[in-house]
């Protein structure tokens, strides 16, 4: 029972009931139990998960024992002489509720399951931006916490910015030109040993954008050494036909670098625009991320410039590569000789800089506007360069917030490293977090096969496609918050009135939102509500799940979110875990749904 009050003298009180079984888990149920009977055996569960594609040998008295212990509810299940416990239809569906015991993914932490032995340029590699900062990225620290963060959730790409520092004799590491506070590069490198493999054993790139003098790039090369020393991988050679592959690669660092010009991005935008990016990162929609721009929007709105503005930056462009050059040819010899990833660009257009050269791999940095222009009309050619070459792309210099941007665009068109500021947090980097749970969250996930075919031609990102996949989903209904939240977070007066939405990220054809009712003065409502996605790349959609309170008079508040990979769901009833704004798993929040291909 919940007691709120109402006006100033007058109290309302709800009941709290926990919802009863849907009909769907009691047909699974009677399905599975001993002639249609109130119990269900061991070997009716075994045949459950066998039916659902689950493996048959896992151990069902363990299992059993597990189910026994939900709640706190062991004792309620009957045994029958030296038999396994019986479970009533109350037990099976705590079992399909529980996340841990019935989670929505084939393949767990830890369990990998893509061939790992093919060229890095194989992968998507989940890659931090600017890995340093603690938030926005004109004024807040830098520190070692936030790359710490990152390994443990699985980033495979760290991003550090090298400076002098005040004295010139030592290496900092800090936003450059901003107010950024500097930490050391040791105390950086340090942390990325200790914790680089705490959540995947699967290669650490570590990529240093260098503004120091040949005096401290030597410093840093001696730096890298004594911290690293046999992880870090450097080859003989001064370049690599092929990258080798995540396997050969496994416990091992390597270093990617070009001298940087990426702190002048600020000239794709203007102070207004800052200023505007700025004020609304004190706003609650920016905290849940404003609605993710479609592929298509993002396009437009890089190619919309006129071409006097186009050419000016051809312009900009050039002229950096003249300096970029000239300061290659002053590395530390020590320094160059332990860049394994060597990043540039050729001189001349951004359709130049996608020419492969078949003796020799690279990296190519774009940002996220330089990457849309060229997709406006060069798609395949970029999906051409990502079968040998690593595509870096990184977000435009008015992202000050720490914002961040669709990821599809670079996905689609093949690009290895889509670097995303990790330290943010909104939609678009709650795509990110779930779109690397494939794979067994080791932070490399193997790219379709239609991106690296040659025969009979090259991908089109632009091309129409049809559907090759149905899913269908039922969300059936959710329970938690009275754990997670007190009682009056969501509502001063009544208990919250929760709506879900549901929906699918990816190439636009497939990209949609759709939402259940709202189920009024409910703590565990019941939707029971279905949804159909025709899916035309379902090979790297993602499953986008929110719940929201409605609220009628103010901004609707946030309930929680998670995106699961559509290539890891696993078909039936499941329990899907939901995360905070931040990609936090929370406590006990969760939904009960089911999934279906066609």
């Amino acid at each position: 029972m919940g007691t709120y009050k109402c006006c100033l003298i007058f109290k309302r009180r709800f009941r709290w009931n926990d919802a009863p079984p849907p009909d769907d888990v009691r047909a699974l149920f009677a399905n599975h139990s001993a002639g249609g009977g109130p119990h269900m055996a061991a070997d009716g569960l075994r045949a459950y998960l066998q039916a659902t594609g689950q493996d048959g040998d896992v151990d069902m008295e363990r299992l059993v024992e597990q189910i026994r212990q939900l709640q706190g509810r062991g004792g309620r299940i009957p045994r029958v002489g030296r038999a396994l416990p019986l479970l009533t239809v109350d037990d099976f569906h705590r079992f399909l509720f529980s996340h841990e015991l019935n989670p929505p993914i084939r393949h767990g932490q830890g369990q990998v399951h893509h061939d790992m032995a093919a060229p890095l340029s194989h992968y998507f590699i989940y890659t931090g931006h600017n890995s340093y900062l603690t938030g926005n990225q004109l004024s807040s620290d830098c520190s070692d916490l936030p790359i710490i963060r990152a390994l443990q959730r699985g980033v495979r790409v760290i991003e550090l910015d090298m400076w002098p520092n005040s004295s010139k004799d030592d290496i900092s590491i800090l936003h450059g030109r901003t107010l950024t506070t500097p930490v050391s590069l040791l105390k950086c490198l340090l942390s990325i040993k200790q914790h680089a493999f705490e959540a995947s054993p699967y290669p650490v790139i570590i990529t240093l954008e260098d503004h120091l003098t040949p005096d401290l790039q030597d410093k840093a090369a001696k730096m890298v050494l004594e911290v690293f020393g046999d992880i870090l991988y450097y080859p003989d050679k001064d370049h690599l036909k092929e990258f080798p592959s995540p396997q050969d690669l496994k416990g091992r660092v390597l270093l990617s670098t070009k001298p940087p010009k990426e702190y002048l991005q600020a000239k794709d935008g203007n102070a207004a625009t800052i200023k505007e990016d700025a004020k609304a990162a004190a706003t609650d929609d920016a905290a849940w991320g404003k609605e993710v721009p479609d592929i298509h929007s993002q396009i437009h709105s890089a190619t919309k410039h006129d071409q006097r503005e186009d050419d000016d930056d051809t312009d900009e462009d050039e002229d950096d590569e003249e300096e970029e050059q000239k300061m290659q040819q002053h590395l530390a010899p020590q320094y160059k000789h332990l860049i394994t990833i060597k990043a540039g660009k050729p001189k001349g257009t951004l359709l130049d800089a996608l020419q492969s050269d078949p003796e020799k791999v690279r990296r190519l940095s774009l940002s996220e506007q330089q990457l849309a222009k060229l997709a406006d009309h060069h798609g395949t050619e970029i999906v051409r360069f990502t079968q040998r070459n690593l595509l870096r792309i990184y977000p435009k210099g008015t992202r000050v917030t720490s914002s961040n941007y669709n990821p599809f665009l670079g996905w689609v068109h093949g690009a290895q490293m889509v670097a995303f500021n990790m330290q943010g947090y909104g939609r678009a980097l709650w795509l990110m977090h779930g779109f690397y749970k494939a794979n067994g969250g080791c932070g490399y996930v193997k790219k379709p096969d239609f991106l690296m075919q040659t025969d009979p031609e090259v991908f089109d990102p632009k091309k129409s496609l049809s559907p090759k996949k149905t899913l269908k989903v039922k969300v059936y209904m959710g329970d938690g918050w009275r754990m997670d939240f007190t009682q009056t977070h969501f509502d001063q007066y009544s208990p919250p009135d929760f709506y879900a939405r549901v929906g699918i990220a990816g190439v636009p054809a497939d990209s949609v939102m759709k939402r259940t009712r709202a189920i009024e003065d409910n703590w565990v409502p019941v939707w029971e509500e279905d949804f159909t996605f025709k899916l035309t790349v379902p090979e790297i959609a993602l499953l986008r799940v929110e719940v929201h309170e409605y609220d009628m008079s103010e901004k609707d508040d946030f309930g929680g979110q998670t995106v699961l990979p559509v290539s890891e769901l696993i078909p039936g009833i499941r329990a899907v875990a939901l995360h905070d704004r931040k990609g936090i798993k929370l406590n006990n929040v969760k939904l009960l749904m089911r999934f279906e291909f066609e």
